[in-house]
């Protein structure tokens, strides 16, 4: 059997045939299974989803209670079989309630991976190594330049920085979901014991987090505080934020930003960045060539990002490798690369 005939690129997005099901798909269908809660691969209008708890929980806070006709919560490690098809959902370690799927029929598996990263992450679960024929990965920082720091260097970084600026308030663009949250606990485990400030827009999915069980501290809305409070405070907003009129309450902000795009220097002084910090959510070089090794794949698909240095990376090492070319990913968390941009889903001040 060919994966082909398993999984294959369609205009919504990858398709299963044999199930009638797709995974993230990108326009409303009738049948979708989900990766996780950005607006990239979580969309509002199908006919019935699957995704974990976590992700149907942040499906409903983004897009209201009834963002899907019927929705069903996925296990770690327990398939669901749809039509003779098995589906398996393990964890990606991208955001809380990320997952690959696995999809199993007649002896032949293929993994969605969906996003991931195997960074350590206090507020994902941990990145499982799912051995199959076909994997299909990411690839958005799939160029050899993008090799991510230690994420507690870099945020050791911004708290160097509030210790020599005490008087200056700290203000670090961060996605709303996940890439904040990550920065809060990083921030905690650090030993930065004073109130953290946020953006209105950051609220809701940061108090979902701390409904989970993750630890964040005290969390405070920056509208509320003083100015008083706000000088030398760190404050966590999403990037769009940085450049409007609610940034100009802070006087002189060492402005931040959270992403690996922060790599590439010139993007940081285009935004108007002082302070770049390399934090990713995604897998980076070292991390897509390691993981495309441990999976046992024979095969490689490559997806959303830098798809042709990662399928010329395959080919070197003996493996068969293809570009998917899907469209419609790409318009949430780091692969955005316009700093000054609100993502769509990004909810008023």
């Amino acid at each position: 059997m060919r994966p082909d005939d398993l999984l294959l690129p369609t205009p919504q997005g990858l398709y299963c045939p044999p199930a009638g099901i797709h995974i993230d798909p990108v326009r409303p269908v009738g049948r979708a299974l989900i990766s996780h809660g950005h607006s990239d691969h979580a969309r509002a209008g199908h006919g019935a989803v699957l995704a974990t708890s976590a992700t149907l929980k942040i499906m409903a806070i983004r897009y209201g209670e009834d963002f899907a006709g019927s929705e069903q919560a996925a296990e770690w490690g327990r398939p669901v079989t749809i039509n003779g098809v098995t589906f398996t959902f393990h964890p990606a370690g991208h955001i809380l309630g990320s997952a690959q799927i696995a999809v199993t029929w007649r002896g032949l598996t293929i993994v969605a991976s969906g996003d991931y990263k195997r960074a350590a992450d206090p507020t994902a679960e941990a990145f499982e190594v799912v051995p199959c024929n076909v994997f299909i990965t990411e690839a958005t920082f799939g160029l050899p330049v993008f090799r991510h720091p230690s994420a507690r260097d870099e945020v050791a970084k911004l708290l160097a920085s509030v210790r020599l600026f005490p008087e200056r308030a700290h203000l670090v663009g961060a996605y709303s979901l996940g890439k904040a949250q990550r920065i809060m606990a990083l921030i905690r485990a650090a030993g930065y014991a004073r109130p953290i400030y946020i953006h209105g827009a950051v609220e809701k999915l940061t108090r979902f987090y701390e409904s989970e069980g993750i630890a964040l501290g005290d969390i405070r809305l920056a509208k509320e505080a003083s100015k008083a409070d706000l000088a030398g405070a760190i404050v966590i907003c999403p990037p769009g934020s940085m450049r409007d009129l609610w940034a100009r309450r802070f006087p002189d902000p060492v402005t931040c930003f959270a992403s690996g795009w922060m790599r590439v220097r010139a993007r940081a002084r285009q935004g108007g960045i002082e302070l770049p910090l390399i934090v990713s959510d995604h897998a980076d070089w070292d991390e897509l060539g390691e993981t495309i090794l441990d999976t046992g794949a024979e095969e490689i698909w490559v997806t959303h990002g830098q798809e042709d240095a990662l399928v010329h990376w395959c080919g070197t090492r003996g493996l068969r490798a293809k570009p998917l070319r899907l469209v419609g990913y790409g318009d949430e968390g780091e692969t955005e690369p316009a700093i000054g941009d609100a993502t769509p889903a990004e909810p008023s001040p």
